[in-house]
């Protein structure tokens, strides 16, 4: 077995940046490393999550729910590890998720106010992803930890991911669901005990470099 990485945190924390730079310094360094990104845009098993973020599915994330919503990306990653990168991984390759299963727990666990159905909903996926669809396991979680007001200055002249125009797809459009899925994302992060990496220090955000080094030192220790 490799070891399975995974980079997540709310929209515009810096989760592809961050992956791609953890991808070039652990390739110089020799090691037999791939990248996945998820929803994978490019492969037809995210059809149906680019539906529900393009708005075809309800206008606003609330119009489905938590646990309709977390089968179309839960298949998507259980597709692309079964035709993609679970060969790699099995085989003794580092792989580096930009954003994983976490992405589920952080954005559609918000859509659940109430603490027990909250934690029902996190045991459900749980089993789902890790054991109905037996995706491996991160062996570290390391969370962006970038607030709403900050994310969304960067969000402001990125083109949406899922179609390539400068429409906001339902998350990214809704500051309120950002914002709910962002304390979401703190509480979750603690439950589960991922590595929470500040993208802010007095006020300004961190430089790519900074966070960059926060990431590979945890990185290290585990390999």
């Amino acid at each position: 077995m490799g070891k399975l990485i995974a980079i997540d945190g709310v929209d515009a924390s810096g989760k592809q940046t961050q992956t791609t730079l953890l991808l070039s310094r652990l390739e110089k360094e020799g090691r037999e490393v791939k990248m996945v990104s998820f929803p994978a845009y490019d492969k037809p098993s995210s059809i149906l999550v680019k539906m529900y973020l393009n708005g075809e599915f309800g206008e606003n994330p609330s119009d489905v729910n938590a646990y309709a919503t977390s089968t179309l990306f839960a298949a998507d990653r259980f597709a692309t590890y079964r035709t993609d990168w679970g060969t790699d991984y099995n085989r003794g390759t580092i792989i580096l998720a930009d954003r994983y299963v976490s992405s589920n727990l952080i954005h559609q666990a918000s859509k659940i106010n109430d603490t027990d159905e909250k934690e029902k909903f996190l045991m459900w996926l749980d089993d789902l992803e890790y054991g109905i669809y037996n995706l491996p396991r991160p062996d570290v979680t390391i969370f962006l930890d970038m607030p709403p007001e900050y994310g969304a200055e960067l969000m402001s002249g990125r083109l949406n991911k899922s179609n390539g125009d400068d429409k906001k797809d339902i998350h990214e459009s809704d500051f309120s669901y950002l914002e709910k899925s962002y304390e979401n994302a703190m509480f979750v992060a603690k439950k589960f005990n991922w590595k929470r990496i500040s993208c802010i220090k007095d006020g300004q955000i961190r430089s790519v470099d900074e966070i960059h080094e926060d990431i590979y030192s945890i990185v290290r220790e585990l390999l």
